[in-house]
């Protein structure tokens, strides 16, 4: 769990965030610079998922492989994901969960709900000087896709009840940043009309 610090200006909210999207989408460094701002904890998906395949001695695409073919690890890991969104969907303080499931697990209890992506080259770059290979990126994310789709009928692909979707390959870090701001900044709850609602999911 990540926490603040002083270096950013503060973005004054009590949302629940999520932030999803495929490998080397910018989420880590988004999800960083937020919760420097808004003075809150995040929580991330593939920081638990690398524990787990270092509790095991395992590689990330050893753990991949196991939990292909067993549901165990990666229904640990979306029930404890799950959990922290219960908890913090009604706590009325600032938050930040991400994994590539981090908006359907949170369902209707997010405020906001982000979507990150960019075109494959540009992620492949971002992740070149990473213990994850290119072909066990691109493993992972097949997997990844039908697993969703056999345990919990999700189909990744369906990201209509986002609340922001951004190709983080058309702005700097510093844009990206500055998008998402504007967003919380400006979010007025009276103005609400209401976000689309995310299927619940029995984890």
């Amino acid at each position: 769990m990540a926490t603040a610090d002083s270096s950013t200006d503060r973005i004054d909210t009590t949302l629940f965030l999520t932030v999803s999207g495929p490998p080397g989408c910018g989420a880590t460094t988004l999800c960083e610079r937020l919760a420097d701002a808004m003075g809150c904890p995040y929580v991330s998906g593939g920081d638990i998922f690398r524990e787990l395949a270092e509790d095991r001695d395992m590689s990330l695409n050893q753990l991949t492989a196991k939990a292909d073919e067993d549901d165990e690890i990666d229904r640990a890991l979306d029930q404890r994901l799950q959990q922290i969104a219960e908890k913090w969907g009604t706590a009325n303080k600032p938050f930040i969960l991400e994994s590539r499931l981090a908006g359907w697990l949170a369902g209707d209890r997010a405020d906001m709900r982000i979507w990150l992506d960019a075109p494959k080259e540009v992620r492949l770059d971002r992740i070149e000087d990473r213990t994850e290979t290119e072909a066990e990126m691109r493993v992972r994310e097949v997997s990844e896709a039908g697993r969703y789709q056999s345990y919990y009928e999700i189909d990744i692909a369906d990201r209509s009840f986002y609340d922001l979707e951004i190709n983080t390959a058309r702005w700097s870090k510093q844009g990206v940043f500055t998008l998402v701001r504007a967003a919380i900044e400006e979010y007025d709850p009276e103005l609400d009309e209401g976000a689309f609602r995310t299927p619940s999911i029995d984890v």
